[in-house]
């Protein structure tokens, strides 16, 4: 048969793994910092899935496998949300995984991007998209090294240069996740300078 068949429950411990080896290679375009999103999508998306009854299993797979693309070969940045929902197959398929549910997950990833205008069909394409817009409000310091070391912008500059991103980032969620990180994206407004 050729397949590795992997319980269930190691599942997300076997793709934290993976993707943890896959951005500590020199080939990782955008280094660490990549692991701590995707680790913090992961979180949002296990919140969202319990608050919103989707399946778990299904967003928190899709969450550890949504950019899997881009840490792999950054040419395919771009594309990243195509390529890693075709990268999920391969893998999932190797691992054995329920056959039924990885479309699922591939439709999560193919949907995650709030850059890219598509139509999330299920609660589980809502929550990974969501988790990985809001992960931006649980990695301001990596923003503001951004800003400050890697673009050398002055502190105002790079002051609204955030607050801007994460303007953005808050108005990619679905209405329902606006009002449950309402709360998140207030407090850091505030830190940032600009209380409502």
């Amino acid at each position: 048969m050729g397949r590795e068949k992997i319980m269930r429950e190691d599942i997300l411990e076997r793709l934290q793994e993976e993707i943890y080896d896959r951005c500590r290679r020199e080939t990782n375009h955008f280094g660490m910092g990549c692991y701590d999103h995707i680790a913090a999508v992961v979180g949002n998306a296990g919140i969202l899935a319990q608050q919103y009854g989707a399946d778990r299993e299904v967003v928190m797979i899709a969450a550890w496998l949504h950019d899997v693309a881009s840490i792999t070969d950054y040419s395919l940045y771009e594309q990243h949300h195509i390529h890693g929902a075709d990268m999920a197959y391969d893998m999932l398929t190797a691992y054995g995984y329920d056959e039924q549910k990885i479309p699922l997950v591939q439709a999560c990833i193919r949907n995650h991007r709030g850059s890219v205008v598509s139509e999330r069909k299920s609660m589980e394409e809502v929550c990974v998209a969501d988790a990985d817009a809001i992960s931006h409000f649980d990695n301001v310091p990596g923003l503001l090294y951004l800003v400050y070391v890697e673009k050398g912008m002055g502190m105002e500059e790079g002051r609204e240069f955030v607050k801007k991103k994460l303007m953005r980032s808050f108005q990619k969620l679905s209405e329902e996740s606006k009002v449950y990180y309402q709360g998140k994206y207030n407090n850091v407004m505030e830190v940032l300078g600009d209380a409502e």
